[in-house]
């Protein structure tokens, strides 16, 4: 009997309370080698290592992170979430409406697309928002 690998849905689920360890290297094996990383306001992290380093500096921006999953669907290898991203910098939590869509394949994100209001997310960690 193999062991059983764990559907799209649930490795989004455990990726995103996983955020909240705020280490990036520890989050490496949710992510297939090949995988893009993409917060569409921005230019995509293509492998791996440049996702975990997208990954590492945003965390190194804040003192705690972690992802609020408000609705999450999966079709097949696809799985939506609206999430509230809440970055807490400076002793002030920063929560950022965000879309993201990741695709799945044997256990491992492959692409992760995120869509949000840039402007917004400036103005909030700037302190005008």
């Amino acid at each position: 009997m193999g062991t059983a690998i764990d559907s799209p849905e649930q490795v989004v689920r455990r990726f995103c309370d996983a955020v909240t360890g705020m280490d990036a290297q520890a989050l490496r094996p949710f992510f297939a080698e090949d995988v893009v990383y993409h917060n569409i306001p921005m230019e995509p992290a293509v492998g791996l290592d440049a996702t975990i380093e997208a990954l590492a500096m945003f965390m190194g921006m804040c003192t705690a992170m972690r992802f609020d999953i408000l609705h999450l669907a999966a079709d097949g290898d696809a799985v939506l979430t609206e999430r509230l991203d809440v970055f807490t910098i400076g002793g002030a939590a920063a929560p950022f409406e965000v879309m993201g869509v990741f695709e799945v394949a044997h256990g491992r994100i492959t692409a992760w697309r995120d869509y949000f209001d840039l402007a917004k997310v400036t103005a909030q960690m700037s302190g005008d928002g």
